[in-house]
């Protein structure tokens, strides 16, 4: 599923009406599924009263439509307009035929009626503005918004839901109005706007919905930006063949793990194997390999050597090329921490990867630190590699604040991409994945329970078993962020996200493949 700006959404709008989908049928098709998303978000039996807030401009025409619909189905429907409609407008005259009831807001100088209105009903439908809004909420709307905030703030069983975007929020950057409303729920329309993964605007819209409205798909097919979601996640998973054996499933090398971080490397390993990976090899620290063992029973070993104990010593990376042929995947860097050895090992073993016969590459926490200590890095790490960075880990191998990067993710992860030649993998809320060729896709999950230690240890994990399996690398990524906040989602809704630890994830991976596949 496609993401877009809004000059891009205005593009696919004009395109559609050149095939013969005018405005009015869009708005139509974007009426009818605002209210059957409402009916289903409030059930569908029972008799509800609604307020549908209207704006001037189209925004206020799809809430029209809504509200002649959910009227239709035996609802109480009131349309609050802030701005007067023309009489010969339509839309507003077949809700006015229907039975709804219509308030002009220049009727209601201090707001009495609007109070009153939203105070004796089940839901407010925000539709005063669109993608279309990016100047101050003033005079009437910002009025009717705050009206509508005491009252959700008296009565919070009362449901908030935006219509293509919270009033105020800006579609592009993800700015918001002071006025701007804290939604239950938002459906937004055609295509999810970009502003909608961008905070602080991502943390106003309550439960976010894609609506279909008619737009042709191949319209947007030259659009970069796109959402992981299941539908992804099944297109790109294995099969499991019934003749298969471990090697039919790839083979995944681990090198982790150091004394202070010895659960990295069980979360790493845990989460290759259980996203399908055939075979699974720790490389750690000799001292560590019986305590990874009392926990890790289905991998194989390579005890490495060590400077000191649980210390990874810098020659044992003249034992790796030996090994590295044998398998599909290598993940390096989870937990290795940046003792000098352990900084020593790990350029060498990048700056020695053997252009054939080597495993794709994924690169992850420690791996990165010390990447980030070589000038110019990515002219020194040959060949393709997967980088899972966090914010902080971002902002020391490009160079930019940790602010900088926040403030447009995908700009900069698709940018570095580029420069670097590599996948660039940005953790967090609504997770990045860019490819060097400009392809740019966003995790549509953003979980507080996956901000806990370990986490990303697991996706590493992930990532590596997939690309074991035969996965393209983006495809990998892409995948591998779609299985990891899919299982983030399964535990927080059985358990909530407050508590929720990195090993409550592993469990869940299978699941959700499962679920994923259909069975």
């Amino acid at each position: 599923m496609k993401i877009v700006s809004v000059a891009q959404m205005r593009e696919l709008e004009r395109r559609a009406a050149e095939e013969g989908l005018s405005t009015s049928a869009l708005m139509d098709n974007a009426g009818l599924i605002v209210a059957k998303a409402t009916r289903e978000w409030l059930g569908t039996k029972g008799e509800y009263r609604i307020v549908v807030l209207v704006g001037p401009g189209n925004n206020g025409g799809d809430g029209l439509v809504a509200a002649r619909h959910l009227r239709e189905w035996g609802n109480i429907v009131f349309v609050y307009l802030a701005a007067p409609r023309a009489e010969d407008d339509d839309n507003y005259k077949l809700a006015k035929e229907q039975g709804v009831i219509c308030h002009l807001a220049s009727q209601d100088e201090n707001g009495t009626k609007l109070a009153g209105l939203v105070r004796s009903s089940n839901a407010v439908l925000d539709c005063l503005f669109g993608t279309g809004k990016s100047r101050t909420m003033s005079g009437v709307y910002k009025r009717i918004l705050e009206q509508v905030r005491q009252v959700k703030l008296e009565q919070p069983e009362m449901s908030v839901i935006a219509v293509d975007l919270p009033s105020g929020l800006d579609a592009d950057t993800g700015a918001v109005d002071p006025a701007t409303l804290d939604c239950d729920l938002t459906i937004t329309l055609g295509y999810p706007k970009l502003g909608l993964f961008r905070f602080p605007g991502a943390a106003k819209l309550g439960m976010l919905i894609v609506t279909d409205i008619g737009i042709p798909p191949h319209l947007s097919q030259d659009i970069q930006v796109e959402l992981i979601n299941e539908s992804l996640g099944r297109s790109v998973l294995p099969p499991r063949p019934l003749d298969a054996n471990k090697g039919s499933f790839g083979k995944v090398l681990v090198v982790s793990g150091s004394i202070n971080y010895i659960g990295a490397a069980y979360l790493a390993c845990s989460g290759a194997m259980r996203a399908g990976a055939g075979l699974v090899t720790l490389a750690t620290p000799q001292s560590l390999q019986p305590i990874l063992a009392t926990k890790l029973t289905e991998v194989t070993y390579l005890p490495l050597p060590e400077a000191q104990p649980g210390i990874i010593s810098p020659e044992a990376a003249s034992l790796l090329p030996e090994w590295l042929p044998q398998y599909d995947a290598l993940l390096l860097g989870c937990g290795l921490g940046q003792s000098q050895p352990t900084i020593e090992f790990v350029q060498r073993v990048l700056l020695s990867l053997p252009k054939k016969d080597c495993p794709k590459l994924v690169l992850d926490a420690d791996g990165l630190n010390v990447l980030a200590k070589l000038p110019k890095w990515w002219q020194k790490l040959r060949g393709d590699a997967i980088l899972t960075p966090h914010p902080g880990e971002m902002s020391r191998l490009c160079g930019l604040s940790i602010e900088e990067i926040q403030s447009d993710r995908w700009g900069v992860a698709k940018q570095m991409a580029g420069r670097w030649g590599k996948i660039v993998v940005l953790k967090g809320a609504y997770t990045v994945v860019a490819s060097p060729d400009g392809l740019v896709r966003i995790s549509s999950v953003a979980n507080p329970g996956l901000a806990s230690a370990g986490t990303g240890d697991v996706l590493a994990g992930v990532i590596a078993g997939l690309l074991a399996q035969g996965l393209k690398p983006f495809e990998a990524a892409c995948c591998g962020v779609y299985l990891h906040g899919a299982a983030g989602e399964m535990v927080a809704g059985e358990m909530g996200n407050a508590g929720m630890v990195a090993s409550d994830l592993l469990p869940a991976l299978p699941r959700v493949i499962k679920n994923t596949k259909g069975g």
